[in-house]
């Protein structure tokens, strides 16, 4: 049974799939606030023994506090915060799809290395194309973590699950999943519509503070 907390992240991702870019003032936001969410979630176990504090209190601290940093910085810096998405998504394709292809017959240390190389490689990659072509990295990130949400390859329990073990190994998922990958298709071709089609000039019209940036071209972020 879904948990409001768990529809919660599915609209959210639903919205950073299909119009994230077109609307990048909010995406980006939404983006830092997830993130954002999810670093204070599992950097509260560290903090239980340092801060006399419940443990379910200190979470939702956790939780808010990380949420507020995350979004601030994502609105204050749209054009860092895109090299920054862009890196996040880069690392997690580089670690979790393209490094195990590259460590799956090399073990200990030199698996290890590998594992790590293919996940800087893919900050390296993901924060270039951020740079260099904004809005498609805008489009093609809002795409694959809205996905990531919507298609619930990503709950909830999986960030409790990281919180527990404090690592990142149970936010692992499958990126050939039908579910995901028919999400991030959709929504990439939808905001690339959007863009196509001259829908977004409609959409940052009726939107106070959509006009800051709207990821228009693919030569780097523009403030107004």
């Amino acid at each position: 049974m879904l948990s409001p907390l768990s529809v919660g992240l599915v609209l959210a991702g639903l919205l950073l799939a299909f119009v994230g870019a077109a609307v990048s003032v909010y995406a980006v936001t939404l983006t830092g606030l997830l993130i954002g969410a999810g670093a204070g979630y599992l950097a509260a176990p560290n903090l239980a023994g340092l801060i006399a504090v419940d443990g379910v209190v200190l979470t939702g601290i956790a939780v808010v506090l990380g949420s507020a940093v995350g979004g601030f910085l994502a609105y204050a810096g749209l054009s860092f915060a895109v090299l920054a998405i862009g890196g996040v998504v880069g690392g997690f394709v580089g670690r979790f799809a393209v490094g195990p292809l590259y460590a799956a017959d090399a073990a200990g240390i030199e698996g290890t290395l590998l594992l790590v190389g293919a996940t800087l490689a893919g900050v390296a990659v993901g924060a270039l194309f951020g740079f260099v072509l904004s809005r498609t990295t805008l489009v093609l990130s809002t795409a694959f973590i809205g996905a990531a949400f919507a298609s619930r390859s990503i709950t909830s329990a999986t960030f409790e699950a990281a919180a527990a073990e404090t690592a990142f190994e149970p936010l692992l998922f499958d990126v050939t999943a039908p579910a995901f990958l028919a999400v991030f298709a959709l929504g990439a071709l939808s905001q690339f519509g959007l863009f196509k089609f001259g829908y977004v000039t409609k959409l940052v019209g009726v939107l106070p503070g959509a006009r800051r940036w709207t990821a228009n071209d693919d030569r780097g972020a523009k403030g107004s």
